[in-house]
C-alpha cells in the first residue's frame, strides 16, 4: 500500500476503504443481529477486523481494536457504533436478511442497514484510513451489542475495559449532522395510596382521585432552565391502573410517567424534583436512572471542526448509547432517523461514502 506516497494512493485507499465498506454492510445484513442474539454477527465482524490487518480484542459481543502506536500520554478518541438490530416487522416487502441494491437509486436494502449498519462500516473504515499513519490522538474503534434494549452487555460492559476516553464520535443515522445533545430517559412508577370503601356509601379515599391531582401537577411542572438545543424537560404520564370491581373505591393506583431529561439536569436531580411536586400524595420508584442525558460543549474543537466542514449541530430527542457515556460525545452518521425500526430500510451507498470522508475530515490530524 502506498498511502502517503502520492494524493493518487490517498485516493485509491479511499476507494478501496468505501468497497470494503459496502461488501461488509451486505455480509452483516445477511446475519442474524437482534439485541441479545448478535453472537454470530460478532464473530463475523471480528474475524473481517482481523482480515483488515487489526488487532482485535472482545468481551461478550463487543468487538474494540486500539491505535497500533496506542500512548497513554495522548488523547484518546472512541468510534463507536452498534451491532444489534430491531426485530423486523411483518410489513418488510423484502427479505429482510438479504442484502439488496436497487441500481436505479444505489440503495442498498437490509435490517440494520440505516441504523446502524452503515455507521458500523463507515467508522471502521475511518479508524483503518486514520491508524495507518502518526497522528496526535489514539482511537478506539468499537462496535457494541445491545444498544436497542440499553443493556446492560452492551457498552456499559465494553467501557471499563478501554483506556481513558476523552471524547466519542458515536454512529447513528443522522444525515451526518451532529446532535451535540441527547435526551436521557427516566420511566418512574407511582404509587398513590387511598383507603378502600364500598362504592354505595360515602366511606374510603378513591386513589384516583388524588392520582388526578398528582397527574395534574406532573403535567404544570416548569423547570427554571431549560436546554438550548432540546427544549424543557418532557414528562408524560403515560399508564394508570387502578380498582378490582365496580363497587369498591380503589386503595391504590399506579400510574407509569415517562420522562425524557436534558443536559441541564441529571435523571436524579430531576426525580426529586418530581418527588418533591407530587409531595405526600404519590411516591415515585425509577426503574433506572443509568440513561442520562448527554451533551458536548459547542466550544470543544471536534464540534468547531464539524462547523467548519459546514455542519449544523443540534439536539437529539432519540436515546443512544451516548446515555451510556461519562465522557463528551457527538452523534453523527450516514443515514436517516426516520427510516430506522421500519419495513423495507435502506442506506444510499453514497450516503456511506460521504461518511467515511467526513469523519476522516473531522479526525485526521485533529488535536484536542
Amino acid at each position: 500500500m502506498c498511502l502517503g506516497a502520492s494524493l493518487f494512493c490517498i485516493f485509491v485507499f479511499m476507494d478501496e476503504l468505501f468497497y470494503d465498506a459496502v461488501d461488509l454492510l451486505k455480509a452483516m445484513i445477511t446475519v442474524k443481529s437482534v439485541s441479545r442474539e448478535e453472537k454470530a454477527l460478532a464473530d463475523m465482524l471480528e474475524e473481517a477486523m482481523k482480515g483488515f490487518g487489526l488487532e482485535v480484542k472482545r468481551i461478550g459481543n463487543n468487538v474494540w481494536s486500539l491505535s497500533p502506536d496506542f500512548d497513554s500520554s495522548r488523547p484518546t478518541v472512541l468510534l463507536n457504533s452498534h451491532i444489534d438490530t430491531v426485530k423486523p416487522t411483518d410489513r418488510w416487502t423484502r427479505n429482510p436478511l438479504v442484502a439488496e441494491v436497487d441500481e436505479a437509486t444505489g440503495a442498498l436494502y437490509g435490517l440494520g442497514s440505516n441504523d446502524a449498519g452503515a455507521s458500523v462500516v463507515s467508522l471502521l473504515a475511518a479508524y483503518r484510513y486514520l491508524v495507518a499513519k502518526s497522528q496526535a490522538c489514539n482511537f478506539v474503534f468499537l462496535a457494541s451489542c445491545e444498544e436497542e434494549v440499553s443493556g446492560r452487555g452492551g457498552v456499559e460492559m465494553a467501557l471499563p475495559q478501554l483506556p481513558h476516553i476523552d471524547v466519542a464520535v458515536v454512529g447513528e443515522p443522522t444525515s451526518m449532522q451532529p446532535a451535540v445533545a441527547e435526551k436521557g430517559l427516566m420511566v418512574l412508577d407511582g404509587i398513590v395510596k387511598g383507603v378502600a370503601g364500598h362504592a354505595a356509601r360515602n366511606e374510603g379515599v378513591n386513589a384516583i382521585y388524588k392520582a388526578v391531582e398528582v397527574i395534574e401537577r406532573l403535567r404544570n411542572v416548569r423547570f427554571e432552565r431549560e436546554s438550548p438545543t432540546l427544549g424543557p424537560i418532557k414528562i408524560s404520564v403515560t399508564q394508570i391502573n387502578a380498582g378490582t370491581q365496580h363497587n369498591v373505591v380503589p386503595d391504590s393506583c399506579r400510574i407509569v410517567v415517562d420522562v425524557r431529561t436534558t443536559e441541564v439536569m441529571s435523571n436524579a436531580a430531576t426525580l426529586k424534583v418530581l418527588q418533591d411536586v407530587a409531595g405526600d400524595l404519590c411516591t415515585f420508584e425509577p426503574r433506572s436512572l443509568r440513561l442520562n442525558p448527554s451533551s458536548i460543549d459547542e466550544k470543544h474543537p471536534l464540534v468547531q471542526r464539524l462547523k467548519m466542514l459546514g455542519k449544523k449541530p443540534f439536539g437529539s430527542p432519540t436515546l443512544s448509547d451516548q446515555a451510556l457515556m461519562s465522557f463528551p460525545s457527538v452523534k453523527i452518521g450516514p443515514g436517516d432517523s426516520s427510516r430506522s425500526h421500519t419495513a423495507d430500510e435502506y442506506i444510499f451507498l453514497e450516503e456511506i461514502r460521504e461518511a467515511i470522508h467526513t469523519y476522516i475530515s473531522l479526525l485526521d490530524g485533529c488535536r484536542l
